[in-house]
């Protein structure tokens, strides 16, 4: 008999190997760059520090070059401020020494006078056209040196007729132009000044070292990322981009070292002789006016009016340059004679030599004011001649400044354009 065999169970179904799940989108797997990410960041950050480098390297050139011109125009202010001062106070020197004279004065005085005063008006207004920043002042002190000419004419009236009482016009109008007029300018004199020495500190050569350091060091560590990336040692685009910047830091920090030496061989030289020199030429003129109040006053002795003299002497001493010292010398000579003759009581022999046109002190004393305001004028006009010169230069500088960035930022995408070609 023949038996049926049993049917066997099939056998279980094989586990499925597991599917790994998929990454999560826009993330990359460990361990891997995003190369063109990367190149596309540093592209970026070298274009912009070339860029930044350029824009901030023209704008440093561009204050040094705007500088030096209000150093110019300041310096133009602070010597017109100065000559208004002397001029005043040669315009009192003249009234007062006419005085002595009495009656009708010498027209050749006279018109000096005149001259002197108009100067003054002038300067007034051109000073006031120049510089916003002193019109307050200089309209106060407009109003002072129309009052002292009001007060100089009522006492010359005085005097032609003969009153005393016209020393006394005179007299007070020399105290008060002293007293209200002369402050004024001594406020616009030390403002101006700080206005010419700060726009003369305007050149910046640190700045623009530490600007070129900067975007070096930038280019530098951008390169060696390249190299660790790439197995390229230099990049030929970061490499033309550091030679531009730093020709143009080497270039433009010189140009300004240069101009800031510059700057200052005027400070201390030149523009430090203009004011010296003026402040002679004010305290010269000064001394004379005391010398003929105090013969008016008649007031022999160590008087106040005596006193101011010796006072402005020391000025004059201390301020005078080599062109002027001798005139000085010669006039004081004078001076001492004068008080010689005046403490004798020889008042009308003291007069005549503080008055007469030669071989007394008025003819050292104009020899001086006259070789004084040549030595302003020229030290002047050297300085601001200086501070202009090359201005066009600096300008052109500044410009070409920005497009030599431009063009390091072109070599920096350049340069990392191969390495993104050499990925693809």
């Amino acid at each position: 008999m023949s038996q049926t065999a049993a049917p066997q169970a099939a056998p279980p179904p094989a586990a499925k190997a597991p599917v790994p799940a998929p990454a999560a989108a826009g993330k990359s797997a460990p361990g891997l760059v995003d190369t063109p990410a990367l190149l596309n960041r540093w592209q970026l950050i070298g274009m912009s520090v070339a860029i930044v480098f350029g824009v901030l390297s023209a704008l440093i050139q561009f204050g040094g070059w705007q500088s030096d011109g209000r150093a110019a125009d300041d310096t133009e202010q602070l010597v017109r401020v100065q000559e208004i001062k002397s001029s005043l106070l040669r315009a009192d020197a003249l009234a007062t020494n006419a005085f002595l004279v009495g009656g009708l004065e010498d027209p050749e005085q006279r018109e000096e006078y005149d001259a002197a005063l108009s100067s003054v008006l002038t300067e007034i207004a051109n000073a006031a056209e120049s510089q916003p920043a002193d019109r307050e002042v200089l309209a106060a002190l407009n109003v002072e040196v129309s009052d002292y000419a009001t007060a100089v004419a009522q006492a010359r009236d005085n005097n032609r007729l003969g009153f005393p009482i016209g020393a006394e016009y005179l007299s007070g109008a020399s105290t008060e132009l002293r007293a209200d007029a002369i402050p004024l300018i001594d406020n616009m004199v030390s403002a101006n000044t700080d206005r010419t020495e700060d726009a003369m500190a305007g050149q910046h050569p640190v700045w623009l070292v530490l600007l070129g350091l900067v975007a070096l060091a930038v280019l530098v560590w951008l390169n060696r990322e390249l190299a660790r990336h790439f197995r390229r040692r230099i990049n030929k685009g970061i490499a033309v981009a550091a030679v531009i910047v730093l020709l143009v830091t080497v270039v433009t920090a010189f140009g300004a070292l240069v101009r800031d030496n510059s700057n200052d061989s005027l400070l201390d030289g030149e523009l430090a002789t203009a004011l010296s020199e003026s402040n002679a030429r004010t305290a010269a003129n000064d001394a004379k006016a005391n010398e003929s109040l105090r013969l008016i006053k008649r007031v022999p002795g160590d008087s106040a009016f005596e006193v101011a003299w010796q006072a402005s002497r020391e000025i004059v001493d201390e301020s005078a340059s080599r062109e002027t010292i001798g005139s000085w010398n010669d006039y004081v000579a004078q001076h001492e004679e004068i008080v010689r003759l005046d403490d004798a009581g020889q008042w009308n022999r003291a007069v005549t030599l503080a008055t007469e046109s030669t071989g007394g002190s008025t003819e050292p004393l104009d020899n001086f004011d006259a070789t004084a305001k040549s030595v302003v004028t020229e030290a002047r006009d050297v300085v601001v001649d200086d501070l202009r010169s090359g201005r066009i230069l600096a300008l052109v500088l500044s410009g070409l400044t920005v497009l030599l960035g431009v063009a390091a930022a072109v070599a920096v995408s350049r340069g990392i354009g191969e390495r993104r070609r050499e990925f693809s």
